[in-house]
């Protein structure tokens, strides 16, 4: 562990903490209402950037909010053997505290395998991290080491050569992860307090990178996971499958955001040789899951063929559902018949999901450019942001390895270059993240 804390952060933090400004998890789960005056429309390099802040080794997890401060996760070292989490001042960016936690499943730091893509959790306790070595780390907001556990030691280690990238979701006391492998397959709750699991449930074996997320269902919470095949449902409190719907496919990547009570948008791609692509087509749209008595009924609302979705997750906002593709296409659908409204490009795909804030949807695309548009049914660019340009980008701590085939050599030159992974957006502040950097956008 390598703390940077200072007297005067320690004594104020029960103050600084006190705030309700959050962003708490995975596209903002929980997240504090947003007054859109408070978010600029406009940035560039030199407008509008309060501050940049270097983050060490490598990440691809979203950063998260609480009250003043602002935390990401990365990995480190030859093997990923050093597990970061890492936090900052929201109003400066002056880090204030880096905690250091072994792996306790190393393998080969690479740009083809996942680095410290899952989202941690937060709540007024501290922060709860996992990452895909299987190890989860909870420590307090001073950086205080509460617990560490393992799901490797505890269930075996993932076997999917790309690595895992699901977040892990919260309810009351646990913390829920989705460990959807080539190996042994399974979702589980384990305590806030301890560490200790509180249920699991063996799910069939699958090869995916999507999150679970909290979905709203008649006066209950469910835990909704679309994974590669199967949308399913589970009581967060027993972990009890509640129903299945199988008659999908190409749903490997996107999460199900909650769209209304009982509703969220699925989206499903193809894959990369066309082998979803007849499912893929019947299974992006709005899905509904209702109770009849004591049973369940999730079907589609509707689907639509034309949108594929890449890394980012459809939304819905103000009526209109999103989409966007591979390369750059918007497709924005009318939420309750799925009816297509307009189909244009933007300047770049997404890997981060977009936002919706006021009267404007911000979609951020992974080479830095952040499109945003107005919302509603025409097609309007407000702004093209440019958070660094070609020749001063942000430092990016990829591995360096010798590649002996062109296609590998390729394939490195793709991933090497900057990606904006993800943003926290609490009233006054944007935050972006990159594998290596850190951008606060302010007024």
């Amino acid at each position: 562990m390598r703390p940077l804390l200072f007297v005067l952060f320690v004594l104020s933090l029960p103050l600084s903490l006190s705030a309700q400004e959050k962003w708490p998890g995975f596209l903002g789960a929980g997240a504090s209402p947003l007054k859109a005056e408070t978010i600029p429309t406009q940035w560039s390099v030199e407008k509008n950037v309060a501050w940049k802040a270097g983050i060490p080794g490598y990440g691809q997890s979203s950063p998260v909010i609480w009250g003043d401060q602002v935390y990401v996760t990365s990995v480190e070292g030859p093997d990923k053997e050093q597990l970061h989490v890492v936090c900052y001042s929201l109003k400066s960016g002056k880090q204030l505290w880096d905690h250091i936690q072994p792996s306790t499943y190393p393998e080969k730091n690479s740009v083809y395998i996942s680095r410290a893509a899952p989202t941690p959790v937060l709540d007024k306790n501290g922060i709860y991290a996992y990452f895909e070595s299987g190890d989860i780390v909870a420590l307090s907001h001073a950086g205080e080491l509460k617990w560490a556990a393992s799901l490797t030691k505890r269930y075996g280690a993932p076997k999917n050569k790309f690595g895992l990238s699901a977040s892990p979701v919260q309810w009351q006391d646990r913390v829920i992860v989705l460990i959807d492998d080539e190996g042994p397959s399974y979702i589980t709750a384990v305590s806030k307090a301890d560490g200790s699991e509180l249920w699991k449930n063996d799910r069939k074996s699958r090869v995916s990178w999507s999150s679970p997320m909290i979905v709203p269902v008649g006066e209950a919470q469910q835990v909704v996971c679309s994974s590669a095949g199967s949308i399913d449902g589970y009581d967060p409190k027993t972990g009890k499958q509640l129903w299945i719907y199988d008659e999908v496919g190409g749903n490997n990547k996107t999460s199900p955001i909650p769209a209304g009570n009982g509703e969220f948008l699925i989206g499903a791609s193809p894959g990369r040789e066309g082998e979803n692509n007849e499912l893929a087509k019947k299974s992006n749209g709005l899905f509904v899951v209702k109770q009849q008595g004591a049973a369940w009924e999730p079907q589609f609302a509707w689907t639509n063929a034309s949108p594929t979705p890449s890394w980012g997750t459809p939304i819905v906002y103000q009526g209109n559902a999103y989409w966007v593709n591979r390369v750059g296409v918007v497709y924005c659908l009318n939420a309750r018949t799925g009816e297509s409204v307009y189909t244009s490009r933007i300047k770049e795909s997404c890997w981060a999901t977009p936002v919706g804030i006021g009267d404007r949807v911000y979609f951020f695309g992974k080479n830095g450019v952040t499109t945003v548009l107005k919302a509603g049914n025409e097609f309007e660019v407000l702004a093209e942001n440019e958070l660094w340009t070609e020749d001063n980008p942000p430092v990016n701590n990829v591995p360096t390895a010798e590649e002996t085939s062109a296609e590998r050599r390729q394939g490195v030159a793709m991933f090497s270059r900057p990606t904006l992974y993800g943003a926290a957006i609490v009233n006054g502040y944007l935050v972006l993240r990159t594998g290596s950097q850190l951008y606060c956008i302010k007024p």
